[in-house]
């Protein structure tokens, strides 16, 4: 299978596309065709996740061998690395609504699905491209992508990673995961702005010629460890698919039965990776993108039009604090029937202006499969209340964030005779504050004592992961202006030995 950027070009290989992330032109790589095949239950229903992982990996990594693909997948998912031995578990909180929870890997957050294996796909990548030079990988991240990544490549020797988050955008939590990370090899740099900031100087960095010139000179090539690269991308796939054969095991729907997904979106990698399987065979009849105060997807799958001049918001589900989404490329490459021309217009028009409009005929097909809703804050808190004192089952805020706009959605636009599922990206345990709200403490508390307070009285208990880094001391405490961020990685490359 080769590649080829969202905005045209030349097709490349797929250990090409994973080994350097973004195409030439600014675009994202895709499949030239996505595999012609139509996945049954039947053969699906008796596989592990990690011989689930396999057949699908071959489907988009076609030079590796069988045997290579073995050992990434079960290097990436056994005991060590995920808590629940079915890789991702199906919790069915009534006949309506399951959650997938998709938080029991290293770092209780939906990245570890394939940021645990997306190391092994690129050092098989470069191993197959004869690259020697070093890798430096350059990661922006509102908050979970971050702690994945630096977990993921810690260590690994001839890469190198330097995570950029935005101060005062992510919970503490997730701030103490990524400024504690062990490892030699790993750099984590706060900014003083916001996600599109950091996503937007790495992708100026990516694009330019004199920044490869200067990374060639010192024997450096540059990488991305950010949904745009399709070794994160490809591995999110599986667990749509592994959610689909879980729901007919316990009986929640029948074989070949279609379901629904609502999905807390920010860079659209989570809900791109379920519409290409359901591009695969997997019945999934509706996509929900749902949004927080940030609502720019929410608006363009209601409008057609997606306007980035807007005020941003931080908000207490912070890694959807995104006006960007790098991936919603990909998707409307898929919903202008892969033409690559319509693509470059409309996101030409993006960058430049700031708005990207689709016509009245495209919307129309789009909201056939997708449409888009948003939850403030009040709602947040309020659905996480809600369902814990109803179910007793504690849902963090991007998750609630999902069945709150689940709630609001009228049976017009979302069957709700057909079964959903919430897509749960993290532990609750990793926003202290908005859980302390919801369940009536104090928020302003020092965050591991709310976290003690919530486990004694919901019974969750506190996660392993999250005592160790309790117990760790920081490492990193560099901050910066988000203009200072071309700068920093020149003097990172420059002093790499």
């Amino acid at each position: 299978m080769n590649y080829r950027s969202t905005r045209g070009g030349e097709p490349q290989s797929s250990t090409f596309a994973a080994l350097h992330g973004l195409a030439k032109d600014g675009g994202l790589y895709i499949p030239e065709k996505l595999p012609n095949i139509k996945l049954t239950y039947n053969e699906l229903k008796d596989l592990s996740y990690q011989e689930l992982s396999e057949r699908i990996i071959k489907l988009f990594f076609t030079e590796f061998t069988d045997e290579e693909i073995k050992k990434a997948v079960n290097s990436a998912y056994n005991s060590e690395t995920f808590t629940d031995e079915s890789i991702v578990p199906v919790y069915k909180l009534n006949d309506k609504v399951s959650f997938g929870e998709l938080f029991h890997g290293r770092t209780l957050a939906f990245k570890d699905l394939a940021l645990s294996l997306f190391p092994y796909l690129l050092l098989l990548s470069k191993e197959k491209q004869k690259e020697d030079k070093k890798i430096l990988i350059l990661a922006a991240t509102s908050g979970d992508t971050g702690k994945a990544a630096l977990e993921g490549f810690k260590d690994v020797d001839g890469i190198n990673i330097v995570v950029f988050y935005p101060k005062n955008g992510v919970s503490p939590m997730q701030e103490e995961q990524m400024r504690k990370q062990l490892g030699n090899n790993v750099d984590i740099v706060a900014i003083n702005g916001n996600f599109d900031d950091a996503q937007s100087a790495i992708k100026v960095i990516f694009g330019s010629e004199e920044f490869k010139k200067y990374a060639n000179d010192h024997n450096v090539m540059f990488s991305s460890a950010n949904s745009i690269n399709i070794g994160r991308l490809f591995p999110q796939v599986i667990y749509y698919i592994s959610t689909y054969v879980n729901l007919v095991n316990s009986g929640t729907i029948k074989e070949n039965e279609e379901f629904n997904v609502v999905v807390p979106t920010g860079n659209f990698g989570n809900i791109l990776a379920g519409y290409i399987a359901k591009k695969l065979g997997i019945p999934i009849k509706k996509f929900i993108s749902a949004s927080n105060k940030n609502k720019v997807l929410a608006d363009f799958f209601q409008t057609g039009t997606y306007n980035k001049n807007r005020d941003f918001y931080a908000t207490n589900s912070p890694s959807m604090d995104i006006l960007l989404s790098s991936n919603f490329e990909r998707y409307l490459y898929y919903a202008t029937g892969e033409n690559s021309e319509r693509v470059a217009e409309l996101i030409n028009n993006l960058l430049t202006t700031g708005v990207l409009k689709i016509s009245d005929e495209e919307l129309a097909n789009i909201q056939k499969e997708f449409y888009g809703e948003f939850a403030n804050e009040e709602e947040t808190v309020a659905s996480i209340k809600g369902i814990y004192e109803k179910y007793h089952y504690l849902m963090d805020p991007h998750t609630s964030v999902a069945y709150s706009v689940y709630e609001k959605l009228g049976n017009d636009k979302l069957n709700k005779d057909v079964h959903t599922v919430i897509m749960s990206t993290a532990h609750p345990f990793k926003f202290p504050a908005p859980i302390a709200k919801a369940l009536g403490l104090d928020e302003n508390s020092e965050p591991y004592s709310i976290l003690d307070k919530v486990s004694e009285i919901t019974g969750v208990a506190f996660p392993a992961k999250l005592d160790e880094v309790r117990k760790s001391e920081i490492r990193f405490s560099t901050v910066i202006d988000k203009a200072e961020i071309q700068d920093y990685v020149k003097k990172y490359i420059k002093n790499l030995k």
